[in-house]
């Protein structure tokens, strides 16, 4: 029964009649995440619809009612970026307002400020650093995205990140001519691409410890 839950939640949503269909609609549309009101409405329609398909199971909840609403974005650019840096397995920063952070977006290093357009950047293997007064906190990122904001506030998300004064130069080093030598003698194309991904990561974590 479950399987055409969907299909059958989407006819009776459809069928309450023409000017609710357009409401229904216009309620549909996501809102940014900084308008997410403070305290999420479920949607009636889905509701009755639910539990006519199911009216001994509670309905879900929809992700919209797990978000935390973001403050609204300010009539003046405020003095401090909002920034939490989160990693899969654990939290780096958490809403802490900074001056700056330069993050190593896939089209060049990009420093983000109050006041940054909305603005969403792949990140490349590179280095990334949080700007604090005189204090830098320098970290060298994977890959992952950022999502800027346009109250001043900035998500970073990493697949791996480490601060870079714990990274051994001497390891680098050698991990750059262990690929280098596997590129020149890869013969397949998944050798040449595994070798050509260890150059790229290397290169970076160089370039970063040198920078």
């Amino acid at each position: 029964m479950f399987r055409h839950a969907s299909r059958l939640l989407i006819r009776a949503a459809a069928g309450e009649g023409g000017a609710h269909g357009r409401t229904a609609a216009v309620a549909s549309s996501r809102a940014f995440s900084s308008e997410v009101p403070a305290a999420p409405v479920q949607d009636p329609a889905f509701i009755e619809a639910w539990k006519k398909v199911a009216p001994n199971i509670e309905p879900p909840k929809t992700p919209l009612e797990f978000l935390k609403p973001r403050p609204p974005t300010p009539s003046t650019i405020p003095s401090k970026l909002t920034v939490n840096f989160v990693l899969p397995y654990q939290s780096e920063i958490s809403s802490k307002e900074v001056d700056m952070v330069i993050i190593p977006a896939t089209t060049g290093q990009m420093g983000v400020l109050p006041g940054h357009v909305a603005t969403i950047a792949e990140l490349k293997p590179g280095l990334l650093s949080v700007h604090e007064g005189t204090e830098v906190t320098k970290y060298f990122v994977s890959s992952g995205f950022a999502f800027i904001h346009a109250n001043s506030f900035t998500d970073i998300v990493a697949i791996e990140a480490v601060p870079i004064d714990r990274i051994d130069p001497d390891l680098v080093q050698k991990g750059l001519t262990e690929f280098t030598q596997k590129l020149s003698s890869a013969t397949t194309d998944l050798e040449k691409a595994e070798a050509q991904i260890g150059v790229d990561v290397h290169s970076a974590m160089n370039a970063a410890l040198s920078g």
